[in-house]
């Protein structure tokens, strides 16, 4: 239900009481669900379980997993507690997943500073998984991918700074985007995506007039990503490629550094857009958005990016089985 002083807990039961909604359990504290739910759902009744398994479609119940049974934090404030709330649903979310107990993860936004508060070493959700998850044990990586109707995005660089993100985008980091990315779009059942690359610099470099990394760094990656059978393109101009995709020439955008890849999706409609993590042994989505602190406890935040991002994170959870 992510940060019980944001949106979370109150876009997260608008959405799975939606008529239409996948089944779905609700993770994190009760006394912040129940606030929420008196505040979008008063009629609908929460059932707390022990355990994933105990859940079953009842009319006008939802299942509730306790991570914590601490109160709600006030809403609207950024505070150390808060951030420890958040931190303890994802962990037990994480832990379900990786046993197979559940088919797929959604994440409600949790807020960077009230995690850096608690002490959390990650900046979001992504680094988290990643660490959580396994995955970097088995030596892999994950990457961020923002998607809607009409664009996909896959970062090469996530949560850093654009110092740190030029620093980073070396030739391994490019192999995985653009892995990820083409794997990314198989799920979503595009047999043979095609991948384009932005450039890091204007222009993608102009030949090497505004930086060289076009040259060293990019196209060796996607000359290597070529022989392995992928149709990836470029580097490409990051101030076009992506009117490019929308138009239907590319199925998937692999952006250097995060501004350049959300910016465009982002401009599209918040409600529109869905945050996937690609790399997982598990199917993980998020809407598209922040903890919206100066609306929480409004009854009044959209649930729409939530909605949207259960119903991908239950298609691909059917891909996949």
């Amino acid at each position: 239900m992510g940060d019980p002083a944001g949106i979370g807990p109150e876009i997260a039961l608008r959405a799975v009481t939606q008529p239409d909604a996948p089944f779905c359990m609700l993770v994190g504290p009760p006394a912040a669900a129940a606030r929420a739910r008196d505040l979008v759902c008063p009629s609908t009744k929460l059932k707390v379980l022990d355990s994933p398994e105990e859940a079953a479609q009842e009319p006008g119940v939802i299942p509730l997993i306790a991570s914590s049974r601490s109160e709600p934090h006030p809403y609207g404030r950024i505070s150390a507690e808060a951030g420890r709330l958040a931190h303890e649903a994802v962990m037990a979310a994480v832990s379900y997943a990786k046993a197979g107990r559940v088919s797929g993860l959604v994440t409600a936004p949790i807020h960077k500073e009230a995690l850096a508060l608690a002490g959390v070493p990650f900046p979001g959700h992504t680094e988290m998984l990643e660490r959580y998850s396994g995955v970097l044990e088995s030596g892999g990586r994950v990457a961020m991918m923002l998607a809607n109707e009409e664009l996909r995005t896959v970062l090469v660089t996530i949560h850093v700074s654009l110092r740190e993100a030029v620093e980073q985008a070396d030739f391994a980091a490019q192999m995985r985007a653009i892995r990820l990315a083409h794997r990314g779009c198989q799920a979503f059942g595009i047999g043979a995506p095609r991948v384009a690359v932005a450039g890091l610099n204007p222009h993608a470099g102009e030949g090497g007039l505004f930086g060289r990394e076009e040259i060293d760094i990019i196209a060796p990656a996607i000359a290597q990503a070529k022989s392995e059978g992928i149709d990836v393109s470029g580097p490409w101009p990051g101030d076009t490629v992506f009117m490019q995709a929308r138009k239907g020439q590319f199925d998937v955008v692999v952006a250097q550094y995060h501004d350049q890849g959300l910016i465009p999706v982002k401009y599209m409609g918040l409600e529109k857009g869905v945050n996937i993590t690609l790399g997982l042994p598990f199917v993980r989505t998020s809407p598209d958005h922040g903890t919206a602190f100066d609306l929480a406890g409004q009854g009044v935040a959209d649930p729409s990016s939530m909605v949207m991002a259960i119903k991908m994170a239950d298609r691909m959870s059917r891909a996949r089985r």
